[in-house]
């Protein structure tokens, strides 16, 4: 039974824009000796971008050169909200460093001038405030240096195995933060101690400075608490400032909010915020400016700790997940070749602790992968397409990770990367990778199948579709490739047959790209029930614009598996009453131009002893002759060429009363050839089989009625075939198309038919 669902109204301009065909001839010329399939010259105009899209003629492949409209908008420079952090960790890191500098100055005065020179002027009390300052500031240096040590240490140091016990962590967490806390109370005791001490003697000023000889330590003393005071009173200004920016205005959760981080956003900021306050610290305060939330990140993911490895990952995703800076992320980690090796590498990650380090690189891998200018770079990093291929395993993984999230993941991304020729071509030699590919398409034959498994199959058909729709040299081999898998035909059959309406489109469109390969076109027929499968849907009844699409499809798959296959032919033939169903939608407007090129395929490559079961195929010529007469373009096309093989079951008298019967003289017919070869000077990448099936047909007519040749002449035959002559090309001579290289060459060149026609036309006269 075929599903039948309703969805999304189709394209109604996609049947065509599918098709495939472009010429067909059965009549072999001697003289040809030329290869089957050759790349053609393609002129570039607007004709071509016309029928850009068409896969039933040659199309040249599409510029990259500009961005898309998304690319162009994600692409516009914003401020990073870090640059707020970065602003503070430099002013702050300003006054730190000024507060360093006047506290060493101060202990150099205090060792070098106060108690190496004036010690035996200090009264007991002075020498014990220069002391206690001293150890004080000692003190708050050396807490401030931890304190920093402290606040960039990870969760869990003594483990990186990711599998630490839950009290462990706890106790850990506990500790640090107490310990940095108690760190920084400690230097804030130490800064207002050394203000109060220093205010003290400053205001008492009793430093016995009555005796001359005391009047230099006093100025010394005074210089000294002034350098202490200075210095504490800085410190204490950056400190009321990071307070006042970090916990007032609380800047910190807002670049969290501004970059959407969710509830894991505090603690990486935070740790960013330090990292770059202690580089400002440590070496040149513009060092940090050097610094941004992506780079943090990558180094994160160099780390020997679990946690801070999955929190460089969970930072990047949430960035390649922000429209507003995606496309900044991306470019960094694309242009960082050791970023996206270590992102590949992690795809490998096997360990039931490191899933959730796998699907986060997973993710962020999907992202770059959709981007133009790094799918050639992901792919070329070695060993990337076993790690990916890697995602396709479908062994169990844990409760936290749905088990088809590293599958669909892992299709997404090859979705992506086959958008390129190279890597279509890593694909299909990659060892294993497209028997993985093809075994997720047979995932569930069951109609109630959940609804991630029913994603994966579709996303694997979709995947498997843009690989055996790949143009020239590369899609001839992934076809023959995939073909060659014993579970390929079976299990797109199994999706048509069950499967809604979206994966019926797939399967049938998978099956008619197959076709183009003769050794798959063979597999198809041999397999039991595809060719009844098409069939029926080809004449099921249709309510919607989607049922169209997937009947001419259907149709459309049938012609090319009739194409040059004789074996096909008798299989198509073999179905009861195949031949007076397709004769009769031949006034379908939907189905007609499939039918046509069904029934011309089944004329033209049928074996002479089942040329019985064609007899009744004449009685469609009135209708055909109509439609040459009405029609345009590809219908037009389709008419004339089954006329061709029709005329083949038919002598001069029975054309002469299909003629009668479709009510249309000779002279008009013959008027109707010559007008489609003044139309189509040129060869026409719609219609290009257009005046190859015109010349065939007039050959007919003037060998089967010399009264014809006469009429021709009248029209300016001879004329046309010598302008056709000049004007042959290679667009003429194939029957199909993938991308611009031409399958399957016509075995009667055009210039023979031309040379055929002239030489009638002359022993006429």
């Amino acid at each position: 039974m075929i599903l039948r669902k309703k969805s999304s109204v189709a394209d109604k301009s996609s049947a065509e824009a599918t098709t495939m065909f472009a010429n067909e001839q059965s009549v072999e010329d001697p003289q040809d000796r030329r290869p089957h399939h050759v790349q053609i010259p393609v002129r570039h105009g607007s004709i071509l971008d016309f029928a850009r899209h068409s896969l039933f003629a040659p199309h040249p492949a599409p510029s990259d050169s500009n961005p898309t409209p998304a690319e162009w908008k994600s692409s516009i420079i914003h401020t990073p909200p870090e640059k707020q952090l970065t602003l503070l960790a430099f002013r702050l890191a300003i006054l730190e460093k000024s507060a360093t500098g006047l506290g060493a100055l101060a202990f150099i005065w205090a060792t070098t001038v106060v108690l190496s020179g004036f010690l035996d002027d200090l009264r007991p009390n002075d020498y014990a405030f220069v002391t206690v300052i001293l150890v004080i500031e000692g003190i708050r240096i050396f807490s401030r240096s931890h304190e920093l040590e402290w606040q960039q240490l990870p969760a869990h140091p003594l483990s990186n195995s990711g599998r630490v016990q839950l009290q462990g962590d706890v106790c850990w967490i506990v500790a640090s933060k107490f310990i940095s806390r108690a760190l920084s109370c400690l230097q804030l005791l130490s800064a207002v101690t050394c203000v109060t001490l220093s205010l003290m003697r400053l205001i008492d000023q009793d430093y016995g400075a009555e005796v001359e000889s005391k009047r230099n330590a006093s100025i010394s003393l005074n210089l000294f608490f002034g350098l202490a005071l200075g210095e504490a009173l800085i410190f204490l200004v950056e400190r009321s400032y990071w307070a006042w920016r970090i916990y007032w205005c609380r800047l910190l959760e807002n670049v969290s909010r501004e970059y959407k981080l969710g509830p894991m956003g505090i603690a990486p900021i935070r740790r960013f915020f330090y990292e770059i306050y202690t580089k400002c610290v440590n070496d040149s305060v513009f060092d940090g400016f050097k610094m941004n939330l992506v780079s943090f990140a990558e180094d994160l993911l160099d780390s020997e700790f679990h946690e801070e490895r999955l929190m460089g990952l969970q930072v990047l995703r949430k960035l390649v997940g922000n429209a507003r800076f995606v496309f900044g992320t991306l470019r960094k980690i694309g242009s960082s070749t050791s970023t996206m090796e270590r992102l590949i590498e992690m795809l490998n990650w096997k360990n039931p602790g490191e899933e959730e380090i796998r699907l986060c690189a997973a993710e962020i891998m999907s992202e770059l992968a959709g981007r133009r200018r790094n799918v050639l770079r992901v792919a070329a990093i070695p060993g990337a397409m076993e790690s990916l291929s890697s995602l396709l395993h479908s062994g169990s993984t844990s409760d936290q990770i749905n088990p088809h999230e590293l599958n669909l993941l892992g299709l997404l991304i090859f979705k992506k990367l086959s958008t390129d020729h190279h890597n279509c071509c890593k694909i299909g030699s990659t060892r294993g990778l497209l028997s993985k590919i093809i075994g997720l398409t047979g995932s569930s034959r069951d109609r109630d199948t959940p609804t991630a498994q029913s994603r994966i199959v579709k996303r694997s058909l979709q995947l498997v579709k843009m690989l055996v729709e790949t143009d020239g040299e590369v899609g001839k081999m992934l076809r023959q490739e995939i073909s060659k898998i014993v579970f390929t035909v079976s299990n797109i059959r199994e999706m048509v047959k069950n499967g809604d309406i979206q994966m019926q489109k797939l399967g049938i469109e998978i099956l008619k790209s197959l076709s183009m390969d003769e050794h798959a076109k063979e597999e198809i027929g041999n397999t039991g029930g595809v060719i009844k499968l098409l069939l029926s849907i080809f004449f099921m009844p249709r309510f919607s614009d989607d049922e169209n699409y997937v009947c001419n499809q259907a149709g459309e798959t049938l012609a090319m598996l009739a194409l040059e296959s004789s074996n096909n032919c008798d299989r198509i033939l073999k179905k009861p009453e195949v031949l007076k169903k397709l004769i009769g939608v031949l006034t379908d407007p939907v189905l007609r131009i499939n039918a046509s090129r069904i029934l011309r395929n089944l004329c033209a490559y049928t074996r002479m002893e089942c040329y019985d079961d064609l007899g009744q195929v004449a009685v469609a010529m009135p209708t055909v002759l109509k439609a040459i007469l009405k029609e345009k373009e590809k219908l037009l096309e389709a008419s004339v060429g089954l006329a061709t093989q029709l005329c083949k079951f038919t002598n001069a008298d029975e054309f002469a009363r299909a003629l009668e019967q479709a009510e249309i003289q000779e002279i008009e017919l013959v008027e109707k050839l010559v007008e489609i070869l003044k139309e189509y000077e040129y060869p026409d990448i719609k219609v290009p089989r257009i005046r190859r099936f015109v010349i065939e047909q007039a050959i007919w007519m003037m060998n089967s009625d010399s009264n014809s040749v006469g009429l021709f002449e009248k029209f300016g035959m001879e004329r046309l075939l010598e302008s056709v002559e000049e004007t042959t090309s290679e667009l003429e001579c194939f029957h199909i198309f993938s991308g611009s290289v031409g399958l399957s060459r016509h075995r009667k060149t055009m210039p023979y038919l031309v040379e055929t026609a002239s030489n009638i036309m002359s022993a006429g006269n």
